[in-house]
């Protein structure tokens, strides 16, 4: 028993990205519902429909988890079944495959979501339809920046391997608390909320708000997230193509596997 302890504390002593993901999650938790604590502390009276708003909210930002998260599993799910090596020898094109994993992605997102919007109106009288054609906008801009971390995930994957894994599950609980998803930008240090700007994140949301509160649709918030997003799928593209590049010249391609 003392042995097989050592084994395992010897093999988080010596590995930083063990100890760091032991420290992640508690940390991000903390933050994330502490500036959601302090934004309540502080504006009980901010919300009309408290319950409405921040379940909306919710299932926005689980357009993005699904949306990431399926981009990155279907990549794992060919490094898990050996398959990754195949998938390159086979005549089909790197921008070709990008392709097909989002539109893949889509599916999967849109089977994982539809279910839990429709169960909300009869269970919480909340529905995120009412939001009407803004919705559409919104979608798509969490939809694109969703891609963009899967790409930037799946850039690490192949050219760390496997043990980069970790970063598809934490990437965007890191983001969490940045993106302003239940509280506006104001409740963030004064550090953190320039930050906070360079991501579509806080413009989506802070117009989710503004929607359901105002009833008023404020198109500069969606200009300046789809801008972001531009910058940001395109730099996702170029980091893939260079890892796959980088990855082709070291052979580490043909050691992906499970």
């Amino acid at each position: 028993m003392y042995g097989l302890f050592l084994r395992h504390f010897f093999l988080i002593k010596s590995s930083l990205p063990r100890i760091l993901d032991l420290i992640y999650w508690p940390t991000i938790q903390i933050i994330l519902w502490g500036f959601i604590s302090k934004f309540f502390s502080i504006y009980s009276d901010y919300y009309n429909n408290t319950l409405g708003i921040i379940l909306t909210c919710a299932i926005l930002y689980d357009i993005l988890f699904r949306s990431s998260i399926s981009f990155n599993m279907l990549f794992l799910e060919e490094i898990w079944s050996r398959n990754f090596t195949n998938l390159f020898i086979a005549p089909i094109k790197l921008k070709e495959i990008i392709v097909a994993l989002i539109f893949t992605a889509l599916i999967r997102t849109l089977i994982g979501l539809v279910p839990a919007i429709i169960l909300t109106a009869p269970l919480f009288g909340v529905s995120i339809l009412k939001l009407g054609f803004p919705l559409l906008l919104l979608f798509l801009s969490l939809y694109i920046f969703g891609i963009t971390l899967g790409l930037f995930v799946s850039a690490g994957l192949i050219r760390f391997g496997p043990s980069f894994e970790n970063i598809a599950w934490s990437s965007l609980f890191l983001l969490a608390p940045l993106g302003c998803i239940y509280y506006p930008i104001e409740i963030l240090p004064n550090f953190f909320q320039i930050i906070a700007k360079g991501l579509p994140l806080v413009y989506i949301f802070d117009e989710t708000r503004n929607i359901l509160l105002n009833d008023f649709v404020n198109y500069e918030n969606l200009k300046q997230a789809f801008m972001l997003n531009i910058i940001y799928l395109s730099f996702g593209i170029f980091l893939f193509h260079r890892s796959f590049l980088k990855a082709r010249v070291k052979g580490t391609l043909i050691n992906m596997g499970e």
